[in-house]
């Protein structure tokens, strides 16, 4: 398989770790580009990197960029989305890759029409654990697939101006925190949830600080989901079959699950994969994608989670600033 090169679209914490993840194969990005020129500079100076970009569009541009990674706020992505897309970017988008459905429907109608791969950076998507237990439940080892129960709470500080409570940076726990519990979901359910409710506490901002989800698919496989943005619980999964259930902890990049068998009790520990090789996850799936080998994005299981985001936004009559202007 060919090197592509990689540019990346934001400095911040997940680009770091996008560098880190391929000097560990050896390699380094190609270009920056950031809103702020001169921390582009420093980013690239500390990963090697050749090229800098004087204005944030010119990656769009580069002949010679095969896949652009973004990793700005959500609220930016469909502009950015559109740019790259059109000129025939394969593009890895960070979470949440949109605001709404109607954003990623245009988003991979742009990427059909310009025939390049289109995908979210979502972990649970790529770990390998997760890719042993599916393959588990789909074998019948642990009976039928009956109920999951995610929790995801950090606690934040109330400062209203930073990205978590912001509504003009797309702030709130679903797009934030949210989107890894229906992922997960979506993963292990064998059909998208066809019943959807839930309960949220709105932050000083209008942004959803604390909510609960239910969801049923027509299989009557369920799920309860219990997130917030300030009280802080374990990132704890609990998938529950027939004859077995698993706990997984910090489920966004987890390598390792417990298995309890109801028959007896007995337990089996599982590790598959490294927690901290998450982001190299991706970028293989990705590269293996857009070289035909293998299609290993899951952009219809995002498409799925963004259907349910944007239904239960809707349900509560949350709009970001970019909504209200449609």
């Amino acid at each position: 398989m060919r090197e592509y090169r990689w540019a990346t679209l934001g400095c911040g914490v997940i680009a770091h770790q996008l560098a880190e993840a391929l000097q560990a194969q050896g390699r380094s990005l190609y270009s920056v580009a950031n809103r702020t020129r001169e921390k582009a500079v420093q980013f690239a100076a500390t990963y090697g990197i050749s090229k800098v970009y004087d204005n944030i569009d010119e990656v769009f541009t580069d002949e010679n960029v095969d896949i652009i990674y973004i990793s700005t706020p959500h609220n930016t992505h469909i502009s950015y989305l559109k740019q790259a897309l059109t000129h025939g970017k394969h593009v890895l988008c960070e979470k949440s890759i949109t605001l709404n459905s109607a954003e990623l429907m245009l988003a991979m109608d742009l990427a059909r029409q310009h025939q390049v791969v289109l995908a979210e950076a979502m972990t649970i998507f790529h770990m390998p654990l997760y890719r042993k237990l599916h393959d588990l439940i789909q074998q019948g080892q642990l009976g039928p697939l009956r109920l999951l129960q995610l929790n995801f709470g950090s606690y934040k500080e109330y400062n209203m101006e930073n990205r978590f409570f912001n509504r003009k940076l797309a702030g709130g726990a679903l797009l934030d925190i949210g989107v890894y519990a229906l992922s997960l979901c979506r993963w292990f359910l064998s059909e998208a949830p066809d019943q959807v409710l839930s309960q949220v506490k709105f932050a000083p901002t209008g942004v959803d600080e604390q909510a609960s989800i239910l969801l049923m698919n027509s299989q009557k496989e369920m799920a309860t989901i219990s997130l917030s943005l300030h009280a802080k619980q374990p990132k704890r999964a609990t998938i529950v079959c027939e004859e077995a259930y698993i706990e997984v902890f910090e489920y966004p990049r987890a390598d390792q699950a417990v298995i309890t068998y109801t028959s007896d009790g007995h337990k089996e520990q599982l590790e598959v994969g490294r927690s901290q090789d998450a982001l190299l996850y991706e970028v293989m799936d990705m590269e293996k994608t857009v070289s035909d080998e293998e299609n290993c994005m899951y952009l219809e299981y995002t498409e799925d989670v963004m259907q349910i985001m944007t239904q239960i936004r809707t349900e509560w009559n949350m709009k970001y600033p970019e909504e209200e202007r449609d």
